[in-house]
């Protein structure tokens, strides 16, 4: 059953304004700015964010008015720095922010996943991402901490067992795991389950089954965890192209909700494969953002009067676009599947 919609029919159908939404989950790579886009013309309110290093595609949503609260390890303009109208809201308008680490935002995509209240972690004992944050808990063990060096016994070489020496007991596990049967202090990460995770990826079928080769960041989480999934695919190619290679099938189709095709839909941000990442861009709004004013002005220019991704690319230019291609081919080497 074919899953196609256009863009304008997926936003419309699988976001609705209150929603929780991931966004960004690979990185700073095929990050979903057509989809992110599209969210901005359809005018959706409330929205929660979710995402490790979001880059200028939250701060692009949170100007237009879109967004009440962020779930991120960070917000900004990954290649500049800050991203003003995040902060800007952050200041002046209140915008509530739940800070987490990029490990526990995946800790908490892979416990929605699992379809577990939460996972266990050492990480950040001791900081203060913890303080007073919804999604961490601390917790004791409630099992004897043991490891090869206590259960097993050491050779000298010659059949005799010998006393691991301090330093192979303590390279083994944490200074407040040494004593046996210590009971470790840790942190639970709550399960996070977005209302609709939104990836982009190289190519994808009808059904929604897509190839992605790259970074992964924690997209696989993300699309597990998720109750609905939208996948925007440079490409759509038939079902045999993903068939032939199903390794590289990183997303099945029956998790998909609804599959776009929408080339160049995650520029700025880069796509393997396909285009590079548009350095210049991402300075020029860095420079064209500062004001309240300057950014209306760009959301105006680059969202809200390009009717859709086509004539974004229009907008932009041939010359700049033909200059993102790909300009050193590097293919992988055949493979064989047969017996």
């Amino acid at each position: 059953m074919s899953k196609l919609r256009t863009m304008a029919q997926a936003i419309a159908e699988w976001v609705p304004d209150g929603s929780s939404v991931a966004l960004g989950l690979q990185m700073e790579q095929m990050i979903p700015f057509a989809a992110g886009h599209e969210i901005i013309r359809q005018e959706k309110r409330g929205l929660t964010l979710i995402g490790p290093i979001s880059d200028i595609l939250f701060d692009q949503l949170i100007a237009a008015g879109c967004v009440e609260r962020v779930i991120a390890a960070w917000v900004g303009n990954v290649m500049m720095g800050s991203a003003y109208n995040f902060r800007r809201a952050v200041e002046q308008d209140g915008l509530k922010v739940i800070n987490m680490t990029n490990f526990t935002v995946a800790l908490a995509l892979q416990a929605g996943a699992m379809g577990v209240p939460f996972l266990p972690t050492r990480t950040a004992l001791g900081s203060e991402v913890a303080r007073d944050n919804e999604f961490f808990a601390e917790i004791h063990s409630p099992f004897k901490w043991e490891t090869g060096s206590e259960n097993q016994q050491h050779s000298r070489g010659d059949g005799r067992p010998r006393k691991p020496a301090l330093s192979e007991v303590e390279g083994s596990r944490p200074s407040q795991a040494r004593q046996p049967g210590a009971n470790q202090k840790l942190h639970a990460i709550r399960a996070l389950n977005p209302d609709v995770t939104i990836v982009h990826v190289q190519r994808a079928d009808e059904e929604g089954n897509a190839h992605c080769w790259g970074n992964f960041g924690v997209m696989i989480e993300g699309v597990r965890a998720a109750k609905r999934v939208i996948v925007v695919a440079e490409e759509i190619v038939a079902p045999e192209t993903i068939a032939s290679d199903p390794n590289r099938t990183i997303i099945p189709g029956f998790l998909v909700n609804a599959v776009v095709e929408c080339p160049y839909g995650a520029h700025p941000s880069p796509v393997q494969g396909y285009y590079k990442r548009d350095d210049a861009f991402f300075r020029q709004y860095h420079e064209q953002t500062k004001t309240k004013t300057d950014s209306d002005a760009w959301l105006q220019r680059w969202v809200q009067n390009v009717a859709d991704r086509r004539a974004y690319m229009n907008q932009l230019g041939a010359c700049r676009t033909d200059a993102l291609g790909v300009q050193q081919h590097a293919y992988a080497a055949q493979t064989d599947f047969g017996y």
